[in-house]
């Protein structure tokens, strides 16, 4: 299946760029599934931080501030890229910002709570604002017959990604030995900087204006245009209202699973180590099997079933600490939540492609950003404060609620594929 699905997409007329596209996620994947939800994350709560509660409010305040800034920045950016021609610069700058970052996270140690998490925050925020212009690319680069299967390669390419810097730090590094679990951070840095190279290459983008007052000006009104005729795209705001609500119980996830796991169950950084590599070998087939799906029945089937299959796996997880074999459910539930992590993120970023106008690429994929962060901090901050005053495994409630807010608005919407 995966050999006729890598066949179809290499048919593509412009399959050298959709590559060079594509390998972005693969070279920022590992930031994702090793700084943000299995080791880093864990570590910190674990080493860095007094004790986990507070170590998990802290790591969770910092997502949340990570979204309130790209709330604020990307329709900005996004329109002003759309008004300059300066995609591409945007790109590469987050890029490097979040690289050079993710290199810094080397150097706090036990008690350098702060210090660790503003390099987090800087880090993050750049690793966003990066996926806001790839994204953008999307459009450009597709067309309606085959977008699910080019978006589900890139995500099938970063998962990929995700699973070689895992193994990579597996074999370079002792995972037992936290002095050795800073330096993984370093291979993160790196990794992103070099496989972002060929995105910067071969990737197409509109030639470049000098940039004025006049192109940000006009960039603050193209915003507030869109905000007054967002109501003119009905199927549009009322996705991405929904979307808002299941992709902040993604973020929740993403953020935290790696802590649930270590504070809740005891996992050691060898068994969060292992249970990352498993979920990036599940996200990826997920993601190019129900890509070349998605183009079958349609995006918006695809991100039902994966609504569906995720609230399933969070209860399993949220009672896998009262069976008698707590760790081993935890597995069942991170193995479903592999499997429909990457099928929902490729069928939102395709179906708000096929939803979107050409001439608003860069501005509404901004707007796909926003939804994306705009309450985003509230799972994470949720999540925080139910584990200072109760308890991990209740905190879970609060992904279980976002996702079934979103799956009831995903399907009030009558789209039309």
């Amino acid at each position: 299946m995966a050999f006729i699905y890598l066949m179809s997409i290499f048919k593509i007329r412009n399959r050298k760029e959709v590559f060079a596209w594509s390998i972005y996620d693969f070279a920022n994947q590992p930031f994702t599934t090793i700084i943000v939800t299995f080791i880093y994350s864990a570590f910190f709560v674990k080493v860095i931080a007094p004790n986990e509660q507070e170590g998990t409010f802290l790591w969770s305040n910092a997502i949340a501030i990570t979204a309130i800034v790209v709330s604020l920045l990307s329709p900005i950016l996004g329109a002003l890229a759309d008004k300059g021609g300066y995609r591409k610069f945007f790109l590469i700058t987050s890029t490097w910002i979040c690289a050079i970052f993710s290199i810094l996270l080397y150097f706090p140690n036990v008690g350098d709570i702060y210090f660790a998490l503003s390099c987090f925050v800087i880090a993050n925020i750049a690793f966003e604002m990066g996926s806001v212009f790839c994204n953008s690319y999307l459009p450009d680069l597709s067309s309606t017959d085959n977008i699910g299967r080019i978006s589900g390669y890139a995500w099938g390419l970063g998962f990929v990604g995700g699973l070689l810097a895992l193994f990579l730090s597996l074999f370079l590094f002792d995972i037992n030995n936290p002095d050795e679990i800073r330096k993984i951070n370093i291979l993160v840095g790196i990794w992103f900087l070099l496989f972002s190279i060929p995105t910067f290459l071969f990737v197409k983008d509109r030639k470049k204006e000098k940039l004025n007052k006049e192109h940000i000006h006009s960039s603050f009104q193209s915003v507030k245009e869109t905000f007054r005729s967002i109501t003119n795209y009905r199927e549009i705001s009322r996705f991405l209202i929904a979307r808002l609500f299941f992709n902040d119980g993604l973020i929740t996830i993403f953020a935290l699973g790696g802590v649930y796991a270590v504070g809740t169950l005891n996992f050691t950084f060898e068994e969060v180590m292992m249970l990352g590599i498993v979920l990036n070998l599940c996200a990826g087939g997920g993601s190019f099997l129900f890509g070349y799906i998605e183009d079958k029945i349609g995006a918006n089937k695809v991100i039902n079933i994966s609504l569906v299959v995720l609230i399933v796996a969070t209860l399993i997880a949220y009672y896998s600490p009262e069976t008698a074999h707590p760790k081993q459910w935890f597995w069942v539930a991170g193995v479903l939540l592999g499997l429909m992590v990457g099928p929902n993120q490729s069928c939102s970023r395709s179906l708000m492609a096929r939803l979107t106008p050409k001439e608003k690429q860069n501005e509404f994929f901004g707007f796909f950003a926003l939804t994306g962060k705009a309450t985003s901090f509230l799972g994470p901050l949720l999540f925080g404060i139910v584990t200072k005053f109760h308890s991990q495994q209740m905190a879970l409630w609060v992904v279980v609620a976002l996702l079934f807010i979103g799956f009831i608005l995903f399907n009030k919407i009558n789209f039309k594929e």
